[in-house]
């Protein structure tokens, strides 16, 4: 079974850190596009970052650039999403997803998921993220 699962989310402090993990099985990351999604209360769903493990391309969101940052571990078969500086606005469930075509991750992120023709190919059941003094 083709299966992504999140882990890692939690409450935390403004200016504080945290690190979500997203653990592939049935399909090896090396072969597919990952990236990082949030969807905050009362909000559309939006990219976060992608990455493809078999060159390096990656994407951040504006509001990520400078505070998170995504990574593989292709022996792991696990992407990570380090999150550094987290604000009130941080706060929201976060998601991965993989997909074989980089071209449909990296528009579903920029442009979001509405102007991709299909559905991005697997998702995670999502992890919570809370920043709040």
């Amino acid at each position: 079974e083709v299966q992504l699962v999140e882990s890692g989310g939690g409450s935390v402090q403004p200016g504080g850190s945290l690190r979500l993990s997203c653990s592939a099985s049935g399909f090896s990351v090396d072969d597919y596009a990952i990236g990082w999604f949030r969807q905050a209360p009362g909000k559309e769903r939006e990219g976060v970052a992608c990455i493809r493990s078999s060159d390096n391309s990656t994407y951040h969101a504006d509001f990520a650039m400078g505070r998170f940052t995504m990574s593989i571990n292709n022996a792991k078969n696990t992407a990570y999403l380090h999150m550094n500086s987290l604000k009130p606005d941080d706060t929201a469930v976060y998601y991965c997803a993989a997909d074989r075509d980089m071209g449909q991750m990296t528009l579903a992120a920029i442009m979001g998921e509405r102007t991709i023709n299909r559905p991005l190919e697997v998702w995670g059941q999502g992890s919570l993220v809370t920043v709040s003094s």
